[in-house]
């Protein structure tokens, strides 16, 4: 993984009409992702091993998070920071592809 890799600085959408047994599948912010009325969640990394995700708060309204990522094995995992243990995420990133993440919870 290198600055330019496209992992990072690139804002990921959970488009879960995409979603499959193997996890959930995230594209990038700027493809055509379809509208919904459901809210999206989102997750960015950075390659300091800080990341950010975002996502709908009991209003709907989306909250951003700020969690910490690294490689474990062949994948990527992302934790929430602090807060109580039922709000804390871990987010499993495998088989990282252009234009598309799949992640596991």
């Amino acid at each position: 993984m290198t600055t330019d890799d496209p992992l990072f600085g690139t804002t990921w959408v959970h488009a879960f009409e995409e979603d499959t047994a193997e996890g959930e599948v995230y594209r990038p912010e700027t493809e055509d992702v379809p509208l919904s009325r459901r809210p999206r969640r989102r997750l960015s990394l950075s390659t300091d091993g800080s990341a950010r995700i975002v996502m709908p708060g009991p209003d709907d309204r989306l909250v951003e998070t700020s969690a910490t990522w690294r490689k474990e094995g062949g994948e990527l995992v992302v934790r929430t920071e602090g807060g109580p243990a039922p709000s804390r995420r871990v987010l499993r990133i495998s088989a990282p592809a252009p234009g598309r993440l799949v992640v596991k919870r």
